[in-house]
């Protein structure tokens, strides 16, 4: 069995729109944290911790060392993740749009399919005579629950300043085409489905139509449908013959959620 990771991490040293801040407590310094945090729980206690009383000293531990310590501050649309109504509306297909902990999680175990948009150069579009092209490349019908990934290679960007504007965007007509064949979740290696945002300012400021703006997104309030945005390593994995797993971390109430892609084949 092979598993190839599909998945960015989240990195707080990577170049982001939106800021991630992992405060890192190290082992050396997990004591005096965790005095800190249990004495702080009564007035009296804060008292006795300002004063210099521990109830755990660094003495008391093996290597004088307490647990490391991680605390992650950041979007849920950083790093791989799923997107579901919540995100795109308040409504979808009529109804009170849902959010990432209600994904259904057998749409998230599923047979795979990887079509090739390496081709495809920054603003173009992904259109349904795109996809109707790449799968009689391969020799592939989509079938309903397929899991179906766009490879652009954009994944190679990541980290750069490159990574947010160097990319083609997904047509509605193309959501059409994979939601018409039964498709619940599909993905890209790319930050998200809709055009660079500087692409989609631009033309909104231009014309001041309102359709310029995420038109794939917002598609979501009229047909439900599941995306997988930031994906990694596509160009490991065959065309089909594989799983995909995309089962997501159950934050309650929000529209997206962090992932741990993978594909087994």
């Amino acid at each position: 069995m092979n598993i190839v990771d599909l998945s960015l991490p989240i990195d707080d040293k990577a170049f982001e729109i939106h800021r991630v801040h992992i405060e890192r407590v190290s082992h050396r310094d997990g004591v005096d944290r965790f005095n800190k945090v249990i004495m702080g729980r009564t007035i009296l206690g804060k008292i006795k911790y300002l004063l210099g009383r521990r109830i755990v000293k660094k003495y008391d531990l093996p290597d004088g060392e307490f647990l490391s310590l991680e605390i992650v501050k950041a979007c849920v649309h950083i790093g791989t993740h799923l997107d579901y109504t919540y995100h795109y509306g308040s409504t979808s297909q009529g109804r009170a749009s849902k959010t990432a902990e209600e994904i259904p999680l057998e749409w998230c175990y599923q047979d795979g399919v990887k079509l090739d948009f390496t081709h495809k150069k920054k603003e173009d579009l992904i259109k349904d005579k795109d996809i109707k092209e790449a799968l009689e490349k391969i020799n592939y019908k989509i079938k309903p629950l397929d899991i179906v990934l766009l490879w652009t290679g954009r994944d190679k960007l990541y980290g750069k300043k490159d990574y947010f504007s160097d990319y083609p965007g997904v047509d509605v007509s193309c959501i059409d085409y994979l939601l018409d064949r039964g498709v619940k979740i599909f993905g890209i290696d790319t930050m998200g489905i809709d055009l660079p945002y500087s692409k989609m300012l631009k033309d909104f400021s231009n014309s001041k139509d309102t359709k310029k703006l995420y038109p794939a997104h917002f598609y979501g309030r009229k047909r439900e449908f599941i995306h997988i945005e930031r994906l990694a390593n596509l160009d490991e994995l065959p065309d089909y013959g594989f799983k995909v797993i995309c089962f997501p971390v159950k934050i309650r109430g929000t529209g997206a959620s962090w992932a741990r892609v993978v594909a087994v084949f």
